[in-house]
């Protein structure tokens, strides 16, 4: 596969993600805080997967965002300026899947999308040549 093809399926694979966990607060009946912010976690790391990518780095097979947006701040200090919200989000890749882990509320699922926006946003504004290809 083409690199341009390959960074165009992480946005796709990505956006994907963001847009489950919008619907999913709107049309989930029981809304399900957890999977709200499992996608958000989600699509945050395809987001920071397709920097790398189009930074010719072979993404590590991991979910920790905050291991992936030092991969990224090593190429683009700028990055820096989310590691707050890549840490938090972080959380939501593993803990919220299993029974007895920790139980979010609805703030935690708006903090979520907030961030997992910004994110996006960041990377659109940071690389609006390379992100709306």
């Amino acid at each position: 596969m083409d690199k341009n093809t390959e960074l165009r399926q992480w946005l796709e694979i990505a956006d994907s993600d963001l847009t489950a966990a919008k619907y999913l607060l709107q049309y989930m009946q029981p809304v399900s805080f957890e999977i709200i912010c499992f996608h958000c976690q989600q699509a945050v790391e395809k987001y920071l997967k397709w920097f790398l990518v189009l930074n010719d780095i072979d993404p590590p097979k991991i979910h920790n965002l905050e291991e992936l947006e030092g991969l990224c701040e090593k190429i683009y200090p700028g990055f820096e300026s989310i590691y707050k919200k890549c840490a938090i989000l972080t959380e939501y890749a593993v803990h919220t899947r299993y029974p007895e882990e920790k139980k979010l509320r609805k703030t935690d699922v708006e903090n979520a999308l907030e961030y997992t926006k910004d994110i996006r946003d960041f990377l659109s504004e940071q690389f609006p040549q390379d992100f709306n290809r």
